[in-house]
C-alpha cells in the first residue's frame, strides 16, 4: 500500500509549483506593476522553493529506507535531480539574480544577464514541474499486483 503521507508530500509540492508558477505569478503581473510582481513573485518563489527543498528530502529519504533496488528505482533518480534543481535555482541563480537587482539593471550588459539568469531559472522550474507531474501521475512506488 502507498503511504498517504508520501501521497500529502507530493501534492503539497507539485501542486504548489503548478499553482504558484502558473496560476499566481501570471496574475500578479496582470494587476500589478512589473516591480511590485517581480517582488511578490519572488517571495513566494522562494516559499515555493523551501516546501520543495523539506518534501523532496522527506520523499527521498522515504524511498531510500524503505525500497529495496534503490539505485534501480527511476523515481529516486527523478526526485534527486528535482532537488539538485530546486537548490540550484534558490542558492545559485536567485542570489545572482538578486545582486544584479541590487546593483540596478540600468545597463544592457546588467539586464542582459538578468534575463539570460531569469531564462535558465524559468527552465529549471519548468523542467521541475513537468518531472513532478509524471511523479504524479505514475506515482511514487510501483504498484504490485
Amino acid at each position: 500500500m502507498i503511504n498517504i503521507g508520501e501521497k500529502i508530500l507530493l501534492t503539497l509540492w507539485v501542486g504548489g509549483l503548478w499553482f504558484a508558477g502558473y496560476v499566481v505569478a501570471p496574475v500578479l503581473f496582470q494587476v500589478l506593476d512589473r516591480q511590485t510582481a517581480g517582488m511578490v513573485a519572488g517571495q513566494i518563489f522562494t516559499v515555493t522553493s523551501y516546501i520543495g527543498i523539506v518534501c523532496c528530502s522527506l520523499l527521498l529519504l522515504s524511498l531510500l529506507f524503505s525500497s529495496t533496488a534503490k539505485l534501480k528505482n527511476y523515481r529516486i533518480w527523478v526526485l534527486a535531480v528535482m532537488l539538485l534543481l530546486v537548490l540550484a535555482g534558490q542558492f545559485i541563480l536567485t542570489p545572482m539574480m538578486t545582486e544584479l537587482k541590487q546593483a540596478g539593471l540600468s545597463s544592457a550588459e546588467a539586464a542582459t544577464s538578468f534575463a539570460r539568469l531569469h531564462g535558465i531559472s524559468s527552465s529549471l522550474f519548468l523542467l521541475n514541474s513537468i518531472l513532478g507531474l509524471v511523479l504524479v501521475i505514475f506515482g511514487l512506488r510501483s504498484v504490485k499486483h
